[in-house]
């Protein structure tokens, strides 16, 4: 029998040729990004060396994310993306260039340094969402799962590379040389861009969400979804204290190990390979441990590496406690983000995404800065200590929020949907964007003794309403007749009325079909839809 040699499972996404293009140009970008991370964070300490001033840049780094998140993700959802994918790349291509010439010359002081970063960060911002939700464009459902972990793989690669790379660059010719090559990478990436051709998006008989609306829609979703309201509670409570590395580590490698550019661009190299070696490891783990399970105990084994780090004066022992961050964050941060992912459905996922990103980026610009302080006043070890600590208690405080809980859909049931007249063509010239809000509108009749039960399933429909636009829902019960009730939601107008029935899942079709399948009178529940009208 001949021998052949078979793919590794975390590559098969790469059999696809859009994705292994526009995978291996991100990956170029992301070593770039490490790099200029890399040179800013080095350069601030030869610029500034105060503690909360070189944690500054790596929260300059993050902030945007939480500022433009939103935005970003709802741009992406209502707009060509390939279109918003250039544009972010072509202005972090401006910014690093600017700030290469800025720092060749010597006119870039400590502020210009963390205004120029957060610039950086701005297209990074915009980008995040975007990239994240195309996954599902490039590759079919199978292999949806391992195109998110290849993604984490390229990140972490991008850090074990792109660090080490910045510090020799750094060396070699000084922080500029990073910035150079952060452009160079970002412009590979634009290339990339240009030669995708994205289908067009199908043009359907609903006009496109405008931006604030989508953005309510996607905050609504978020928070009428338990699955995704998990997984940013486990991210924020994760990330806040982990981050205390990635604010201190400069001033680590520098003052307490006393090392120069190349130990600290190889200590991040020994966190990104011991990430890409945890990502190839991590489909024999989940047999194991369910997604809950992965977060708790990365989440303990984060703390434990951050409090070698704490105890560490010799580089041997400290590069431990980075392999051991390495693998635990790689562990912990592509579970989370797979689970936020698979619980968004696609009209609303880069926007649901740009939430759990906002979230996390956010809490990590909080947690890096708190570490300077932290740092600045207590000292680095302290700081770092401090984050071990805390870390730990908050890992078992939020065990019991389950990011793998999502429900089981509904048994399958025959009882019809209620479906409301169509309208009035009288009323069709109102009928619109612009219509005003429209509240809608169905009758029950329930069996007193199933009361119990139609309050559970109730509670699903409540969820699935507000996931699909909903900005209200109410449930009322006729006191003379206790078999009576009314369920009434509003929705922006009668075109956000329209998009509700795109917007459903299967499982949302599920949980409405169970509580009609509770009503007890011939035919479905009643159904009407009525128009705001100002007297």
């Amino acid at each position: 029998m001949p021998f052949r040699l078979s793919t590794p499972r975390a590559f098969l996404p790469l059999r696809h040729a859009t994705f292994r293009t526009l995978w291996l140009a991100t990956l170029a970008s992301n070593i770039g990004m490490w790099v200029q991370n890399t040179g800013a964070g080095w350069l601030m300490t030869s610029l500034d060396p105060a503690p909360l001033m070189v944690s500054l840049v790596q929260a300059a780094s993050m902030l945007p994310v939480f500022l433009l998140a939103l935005p970003a993700g709802a741009l992406a959802d209502i707009i060509d993306r390939r279109a918003f994918l250039l544009g972010a790349q072509a202005w972090i291509l401006a910014m690093a260039l600017l700030l290469a010439a800025l720092t060749a010359t010597g006119s870039l002081g400590a502020w210009g340094l963390l205004a120029l970063t957060f610039a950086i960060g701005a297209g990074s911002a915009m980008n995040f969402p975007a990239w994240a939700a195309t996954t599902n464009e490039l590759v079919p459902r199978d292999d949806l799962v391992g195109a998110i972990a290849l993604n984490g793989i390229g990140f972490n690669l991008a850090r074990a590379l792109g660090p080490a790379l910045g510090g020799f660059a750094i060396a070699a010719a000084g922080p500029e040389a990073a910035f150079v090559l952060n452009a160079v990478a970002f412009l590979v990436l634009i290339l990339a861009l240009i030669f995708w051709r994205r289908p067009p998006d199908p043009k359907g008989r609903i006009p496109k969400e405008h931006l604030v609306s989508a953005m309510r829609a996607g905050l609504r979703f978020v928070s009428a979804s338990p699955a995704m309201r998990a997984a940013i509670l486990r991210a924020c409570t994760f990330f806040l204290f982990s981050a205390a590395v990635w604010g201190l580590l400069p001033l680590f490698v520098r003052q307490r190990l006393g090392l120069g550019p190349e130990a600290f661009g190889l200590m991040l190299g020994v966190m990104g390979g011991a990430a890409v070696a945890a990502g190839f490891a991590l489909p024999s783990l989940r047999g194991r441990l369910d997604r809950s399970g992965t977060v708790f105990w990365a989440s303990l084994l984060i703390s434990l590496a951050m409090g070698i780090l704490a105890l560490s004066t010799h580089w041997l022992p400290a590069a431990l406690g980075m392999l051991l961050y390495g693998a635990a964050w790689i562990a912990a941060g592509s579970t989370l983000a797979a689970s936020a992912q698979l619980a968004a459905p696609a009209w609303v996922r880069a926007r649901a995404i740009a939430i759990y990103q906002l979230s996390f980026f956010g809490v990590m610009a909080a947690g890096s800065a708190l570490a300077g302080w932290v740092g600045g006043r207590f000292g680095v070890p302290i700081a770092l200590g401090a984050a071990a600590v805390c870390g730990a208690v908050a890992t078992f405080a939020v065990r019991g929020w389950r990011i793998d809980s999502v429900a089981v859909a509904p048994p399958a049931s025959t009882a019809p949907e209620p479906q409301p007249e169509a309208p009035a063509a009288e009323l069709h010239a109102l009928l619109g964007e612009h219509s005003g809000r429209v509240l809608e509108v169905v009758r029950y009749c329930i069996d007193p003794g199933e009361r119990e039960e139609f309050l559970k399933a109730m509670q699903e429909v409540r969820r699935v309403r507000l996931r699909s636009g909903a900005v209200s829902w109410r449930l009322y019960e006729d006191v003379a007749h206790p078999e009576r009730w009314v369920e009434l939601w509003a929705v922006e107008s009668w075109t956000e009325h329209l998009r509700e029935e795109a917007r459903r899942t299967d499982w949302d079709r599920a949980a409405l079909a169970r509580a009609a399948a509770l009503h007890r009178a011939e035919g479905p529940p009643e159904a009407a839809r009525f128009l705001n009208v100002e007297p």
